[in-house]
């Protein structure tokens, strides 16, 4: 998965402090949110447009974004009489079960590792900057840290063949799965290899704006986008490393709680409130 595909990494806040979501995370979000579950559905683009307009996105750039998105195969399109409906590609649907799974399923504190790393070592030609370059973005996508400057390590039985084909580095990478000697202090390991600051604060920011409920009573179709869109951008840059090698006071359990519970409250207003206001209509067989 490319690591722009959600847009997780954007780091700029507006003036209140939260973060500056960008509309195709806003756009994926939303179909996640009402429109996967639903299985061929397509949306009206008037209420795409009305809906990210109680986040602040313009109609220009939801027009905009939809028609990236249709050219990145993100989304496909559909006339019906003077009407544009947008629906899921199976490739957009499978990006979102994935996003799905790491809110749902594995969640921020990773409690069940089982002692096991995945090791990925790399050599090169000293010309392939680009292909370097890309492999290492991929890596810390994939959750993986920089043990020296080719041999990169993750938690856990990490499954890295898709990442390595694509990028048509077979015969230049090698992967073990391995555990470490009682001499490795895996503690420090972490510390030296993964970049926990980030990530902490991030969350702490999270628990910080959502705790006390406040953004949520409001719009509860834009508080839940918002919530989801926010969370989901924190986790995806999250490398979920075993809790029982972070600081004690690590804050994703609070921010998870936090989410979770402010999930739970959302979910069935904002539910009744998109159908009221969506316009949807089944698609016909791409």
């Amino acid at each position: 998965m490319e690591d722009d595909t959600l847009d997780a990494t954007a780091a700029d806040t507006d003036a209140s402090g939260a973060p500056q979501l960008r509309p195709q995370t806003l756009v994926l979000t939303f179909y996640g949110n009402h429109v996967l579950e639903e299985g061929n559905h397509g949306v009206y683009s008037g209420s795409i447009i009305d809906v990210l307009g109680r986040v602040g996105t313009s109609e220009q750039a939801v027009r905009s974004t939809l028609t990236r998105m249709v050219n990145r195969g993100l989304l496909r399109r559909q006339r019906e009489g003077r009407k544009m409906f947008f629906g899921l590609t199976p490739h957009a649907a499978d990006i979102l079960r994935d996003g799905g799974r790491r809110i749902w399923e594995h969640g921020a504190v990773n409690e069940d590792w089982d002692g096991s790393w995945t090791l990925l070592g790399f050599s090169l030609p000293e010309s392939w900057q680009r292909q370097r370059h890309d492999l290492r973005s991929r890596l810390t996508w994939s959750g993986f840290g920089a043990l020296y400057s080719g041999l990169w390590v993750a938690p856990g039985h990490a499954d890295v063949r898709g990442i390595v084909s694509e990028l048509g580095l077979d015969a230049h990478v090698k992967v073990f799965h391995a555990r470490a000697d009682e001499f490795t202090d895996i503690g420090l390991m972490i510390r030296e290899s993964w970049d926990l600051e980030t990530p902490a604060a991030r969350y702490v920011a999270f628990d910080e704006r959502w705790a006390d409920g406040e953004l949520a009573s409001g719009d509860p179709i834009a508080s839940r986008l918002r919530l989801v869109a926010e969370w989901l951008r924190i986790i995806r840059t999250d490398p979920r490393l075993p809790v029982e090698h972070l600081p004690p006071d690590w804050p994703a359990r609070r921010a998870q709680e936090t989410f979770r519970r402010t999930a739970r409250q959302t979910e069935g207003p904002a539910r009744k409130m998109a159908r009221e206001v969506l316009e949807t209509m089944v698609l016909r067989s791409a």
